[in-house]
């Protein structure tokens, strides 16, 4: 039985916030009542704001109008519903919190203290009222942004006013103890990828930065006086702390260092490079390090004489690393770690993190909550099989809230992905390390504009045009990101390429590697091992596969790769995008041409008059019914410089003539052609004749594939081939 209520919210008039309009304020009947009520108060030309909730709302305004701070504030409103409880006003609150800050109009005096996603009774239902929440107050010209544009934005996929889980939340309260209790501290938070690593880094250094000096406690609920004592005593231990956010990937530095701009309390110098640990007089008191798995050692980088003398201020020869400037040059330093997302031979090795974890002074936490992907665990679970080939479930992939979808033409990836970015933008292409950069703006000369450096099914692409904050930057959508410009990243879809470096031997039931597909120079060097290389190339798809929110698009450049990924990965299926006509409604060549299955045309196409043997379609309003006209679905990659994989295709019937240089459809029992069935194929028609005096005969016919894979080759029919040939059609179009 589902349970269900009809959900209303009422926001009060701006009243003034001052002592003069308390009276006022009390005649409200949700104050008045002492009913659950959020409240929010703002001045709008400081653009400075405050979100509150209480079920003693008069007392709570009173406290705040003896706060210094909030008297600068100058009006409140009062946001009702007879619907609300103690957990729902505390939900709509922690919202309010996030949503306005991201949302960018007021800077919030909240702190982040005891921000925590609880479950409760009928959760599901007060999400919807929030949603009202936030329209009424875009009504009233409180806030501009939509809820879609907010959730898209970098600040509010890093804020550090984001509600935890009880994961998190368990793991910052012990955080916070051994920071308050021990000398010195090494902290691991290890969790797969989208477990919520850097949403908590930044909420602890936020939280940790926040004076608490002047808090009134009555104020605060108890979740915030755990955290607001765990301040103080740091504070105390660690007066004007030195903190730093440790950042070793340049993109995502880049990406939070706008984030610390924009949020109070907080500067963009305190997100750091690791060489920057080295800039401070003294030691850190507290390095907090995200993606600690991206740390470097003295290996296959571009700074090698920076790195050698920073190991030399340490006393330490090539052996050091960056993990180990980091423990040198402060006193408390947590990591957050995934070894499952070291994808370089220039990332520390693992062995160096266990050596530290193994050790019984450090602290271990694990965070196990799936927060990014909505196919929850059950899909990363599912993505570490497909890739390690444990997966023995005979099933394909379903999850009802998430898009898993192979393609076998990129076009219909394109244009899926496409719809994807209009309904809910942040939809990116990413692939692996298959194809060299020639596109890369910084080489000298530098390239043509218009060079590019990858293509698919006739549709070319650059790489990522820059290195910093790429997910965000204006073309993104039209070029092709990699690890290095993706990871840490959320996306609301993302389109995985599986290039020509990676395969799969259906013989040995193993995935194989093809070290001269890989481009990434850094990423192989030195590399001697192949089982070492594939680790990593493995990893760098396990890690692009899990930046998708809401859904996660496949396309693999290999066939053995793509049979793989087929059997355990919904196929895509494009829609005839004709209408079928009822056999009364069809008037052969008039108002219908027919469409004909290549795959099981079986001599259908010697009388293309048959009104009930085919199937008529109505063709679009830009080709004409004419006789002797069809219409056929091509299959695979052997012309995809001019036919799309998947395209639907207007043919002629062959009426003799020369056809050198059409493309044809040809039949032959001479032919085998795995993408289209025995006896049939679609290629480019070439003939040698020979020539006497007693005419011309065909000496041999050459059919020519158009494709981008060098995998297709000529197919050369000799005389005798010929007895059984025929030119079933001519090519004239794709139907987009």
């Amino acid at each position: 039985m589902s349970l269900s209520f009809e959900l209303s919210i009422e926001v009060s008039e701006q009243y003034p916030f001052n002592k003069e309009s308390l009276n006022k304020i009390e005649q409200n009947p949700w104050v008045k009542n002492q009913w659950p009520l959020v409240y929010f108060i703002k001045n709008d030309s400081i653009k400075v704001a405050y979100v509150g909730e209480s079920t003693n709302a008069l007392s709570r305004i009173k406290n705040h109008l003896g706060n210094p701070d909030r008297r600068r504030l100058d009006t409140i409103s009062i946001i009702g519903s007879d619907k609300f409880n103690k957990s729902a006003t505390l939900d709509i609150e922690s919202n309010l919190i996030q949503y306005i800050t991201a949302e960018g109009t007021f800077k919030l005096q909240n702190g982040n203290f005891g921000l925590i996603n609880h479950n409760y009774y009928q959760q599901g239902l007060y999400k919807n009222l929030f949603k009202e929440v936030w329209n009424r107050l875009i009504e009233r010209k409180i806030v501009i942004k939509s809820l879609t544009e907010i959730e898209n934005s970098e600040l509010f996929k890093y804020s550090p006013y984001k509600a935890l889980n009880e994961d998190q939340y368990s793991s910052v309260l012990e955080i916070l103890d051994g920071l308050t209790t021990k000398e010195s501290n090494t902290i691991f938070i290890s969790g797969s990828a989208g477990t919520g690593k850097t949403i908590l880094a930044t909420y602890l250094i936020k939280l940790l930065s926040t004076n608490v000096d002047d808090l009134q406690t009555e104020d605060y609920n108890e979740y915030e006086l755990k955290e607001i004592k765990y301040v103080r005593d740091f504070r105390l231990r660690y007066p004007r702390a030195k903190i730093g956010l440790v950042i070793a990937m340049t993109s995502l530095r880049e990406s939070l260092e706008n984030v610390f701009r924009k949020t109070p309390g907080l500067k963009p110098s305190m997100v750091i490079n690791p060489s920057d640990t080295f800039k401070l007089k003294g030691k850190y008191d507290l390095l907090i390090v995200d993606e600690a798995h991206r740390l470097r050692k003295y290996k296959n980088i571009s700074w090698m004489g920076a790195f050698k003398k920073n190991n030399q201020k340490l006393g330490l020869d090539n052996s050091g690393t960056e993990l180990d400037w980091i423990i040198a040059n402060s006193k408390n330093q947590l990591f957050f770690y995934d070894s499952a997302q070291s994808v370089k031979p220039s990332d520390v090795d693992s062995e160096r993190f266990n050596s530290l974890l193994s050790d019984k002074s450090s602290l271990r936490f694990e965070l196990k909550s799936q927060m990014r992907v909505k196919g929850g665990n059950n899909y990363i679970q599912f993505v570490d099989d497909l890739l390690h080939i444990r997966r023995t479930e005979k099933e394909k992939y379903q999850q009802e809230n998430y898009e898993l979808y192979l393609f076998e033409n990129f076009n219909d990836l394109h244009k899926e992905l496409e719809k994807r970015e209009t309904d809910f933008g942040l939809c990116r292409m990413i692939a692996g390390y298959s194809w060299p950069w020639i596109s890369n703006p910084k080489q000298d000369p530098p390239p043509k504009p218009d060079t590019t450096d990858i293509e698919l099914d006739g549709l070319k692409f650059k790489w990522n045009s820059t290195d910093k904050d790429w997910i965000n930057s204006e073309n993104a959508f039209n070029e092709i990101g990699c690890i290095h410009t993706t990871q840490g990243y959320d996306l609301n879809y993302a389109a995985v390429i599986f290039g020509k470096e990676i395969d799969f031997d259906k013989a040995t039931n193993k995935i194989i590697i093809d070290p001269a597909n890989y481009f990434d120079i850094n990423g192989k060097k030195g590399v001697a091992d192949i089982n070492t290389l594939k680790s990593y190339i493995i990893n760098i798809y396990k890690t692009i596969m899990y930046r998708g929110i809401r859904g996660t698009f496949i396309y693999a450049y290999n066939e053995g790769l793509r049979g793989y990924l087929r059997e355990h990965i919904e196929t895509y299926k494009k829609g005839i995008p004709f209408r079928i006509l009822r056999t009364e409604e069809v008037k052969p060549y008039v108002n219908s041409i027919p469409l004909v299955d290549i795959s099981a045309a079986a001599g259908n196409f010697s009388d293309l008059q048959s009104h009930a043997e085919l199937t008529w379609i109505e063709p679009p309003f830009n080709i004409s019914a004419k006789k002797g006209y069809f219409i056929c679905k091509v299959v695979g990659e052997s012309m995809n410089k001019r036919i799309p994989n998947g395209s639907y295709c207007l043919f002629k019937q062959d009426e003799g003539g020369s056809r050198n240089g059409k493309i044809v459809l040809v039949e032959s029992t001479s032919i085998n052609d795995a993408e289209f069935g025995s006896g049939y194929t679609v290629k480019e028609y070439h003939s040698v004749k020979n020539i006497t005096d007693q005419g011309w005969k065909h000496e041999s016919i050459i059919l020519k594939p158009l494709s981008s894979m060098e995998k297709y080759e000529d197919i050369v029919l000799s005389e005798d081939d010929l007895l059984n040939f025929k030119v079933v059609g001519i090519f004239d179009r794709v139907i987009e």
